[in-house]
């Protein structure tokens, strides 16, 4: 995990696959062109119940997007701490 603290309000989960619908919805928002069904490694950002950023992997790709209003906070290394590295 990223030696910057994040803000008191976030915290970086890696939530079991494949994701629960309310995580599946919001992975869909924030990564719209993303095969969410088909993903080997998900990480969250989570502030206030809502998820704010996201960290996606599949075969042969991955993707990361944050909200403009968070980004630039250490959540975006947070969240490629989050999973191990790809194979």
């Amino acid at each position: 995990m990223s030696s910057t603290p994040l803000p008191a309000r976030v915290r970086v989960t890696v939530p079991p696959l494949p994701l629960a619908p309310a995580l599946t919805a919001a992975a869909r928002r924030l990564c719209p062109d993303a095969p969410v069904d088909a993903l080997t490694g998900a990480a969250l950002a989570i502030a206030g119940g809502s998820v704010i950023g996201a960290h996606l992997r599949w075969a042969g790709g991955e993707v990361q997007v944050v909200e403009t209003g968070w980004r630039g906070r250490g959540i975006e290394e947070a969240l490629r701490g989050a999973l191990p590295p790809a194979d």
